[in-house]
Parts: C-alpha cells; sequence; structure tokens
C-alpha cells in the first residue's frame, strides 16, 4: 500500500503545471525533513515541528493555486485549514504517550483547587512545536526579504530554502537535546 502511495504522489507531483507557490522548494524540504526526522527515530516533538511547517507550506502551495478571492481572508483560512487537516490527524501518531509529551502549567489564581482558576493544565508539547514550525515557515519570507535588503537586493541561490530549513533544523536540534 505504501508503494501505491508513493507512487501516486510520485505520478501527482511530476504532471502537475508549474505552480508559482510560497516556495515549493521549501515545502518539499519540509516534507522531507519530517520524513526522514520518523525514519531516523527521533523525538516526536521534533517531527511535530516540521509537520506544522510543513502544513503552512502545503497552505500556501494552495492558496497560489486559486486565482480568484471567493470570500474575504480567503488565503489565511485556506492555510489555516490546511494547518489543522494536516497537524490534528497526526498528532496521536506524534505522541509517545509519556509525560514528556505534555507540559504541567499551574494556574492558581482564585477558588478551590480543581475550579477553572486553580488548576493544573497539560499543554500539549507536539502540538505547539507545530504552531512554532508554522510560525518559522510564516516569517522566513520576511527574513528573506530582510537579508536581501542588507546585501544591496540580491538574493543568494536558494535563499528562502536554505534560511527555512536552516531555522527548522536549529530549533529541532534544540527541541532533540531537551
Amino acid at each position: 500500500m505504501k508503494k501505491i502511495m508513493i507512487a501516486l504522489f510520485s505520478t501527482l507531483l511530476f504532471t502537475l503545471p508549474s505552480l508559482h507557490a510560497h516556495c515549493p522548494l521549501c515545502t518539499m524540504g519540509a516534507a522531507a525533513a519530517a520524513g526522514g526526522a520518523l525514519w531516523l527515530g527521533v523525538k516526536g516533538i521534533v517531527v511535530a515541528l516540521f509537520v506544522g511547517a510543513f502544513a503552512v507550506s502545503m497552505g500556501w502551495v494552495v492558496t497560489k493555486m486559486i486565482k480568484k478571492t471567493f470570500i474575504p481572508l480567503q488565503n489565511p483560512i485556506i492555510i489555516l485549514i490546511s494547518f489543522i487537516t494536516t497537524v490534528l490527524p497526526l498528532l496521536p501518531f506524534l505522541m509517545t504517550k509519556t509525560p514528556a509529551d505534555y507540559y504541567p502549567v499551574l494556574v492558581a489564581v482564585a477558588g478551590d483547587y480543581g475550579s477553572l482558576l486553580n488548576k493544573t493544565y497539560l499543554i500539549n508539547l507536539p502540538l505547539i512545536a507545530s504552531l512554532l514550525g508554522a510560525m518559522i515557515v510564516m516569517i522566513t519570507p520576511y527574513l528573506s526579504k530582510q537579508i536581501s535588503n542588507i546585501r544591496y537586493g540580491k538574493l543568494l541561490p536558494f535563499q528562502g530554502t536554505v534560511l527555512t530549513l536552516a531555522l527548522l533544523m536549529m530549533i529541532a536540534a534544540v527541541l532533540q537535546l531537551l
């Protein structure tokens, strides 16, 4: 089944007309990095970082394919739907079912323990990591433009791709070592 899915995806990928996406290389780089991380057996939080980045990149690709605006805020809504429909179904697979997947936050403002303002809440770390990956992909075009401005309008070869993957890899290394 896995080989059939890879064959179908490859066929679809190579038969599509040319797209002017946010950065197709960034999208494929994020997907390859997530797959590589799973294959290497790194922490689920690191894989979640790349899955979040991939989801936003794919959302950007879809927004570039749709030429006409049908509703206000169409592009952000499409990117959000892409993120939700990619990350949420994958979260159970990224969780190791250990305490390392959650971070406890004690909110002790008012009332008895167990009430809304006096309770321990658990933060889902893979979800936070996927949001961080999404934010990295969203700020990279701005950072790339700033680098180009510093270099008087000149781009480095594959500047956006290199910057995106470098930022993702640095954050992934930190998350893996924690």
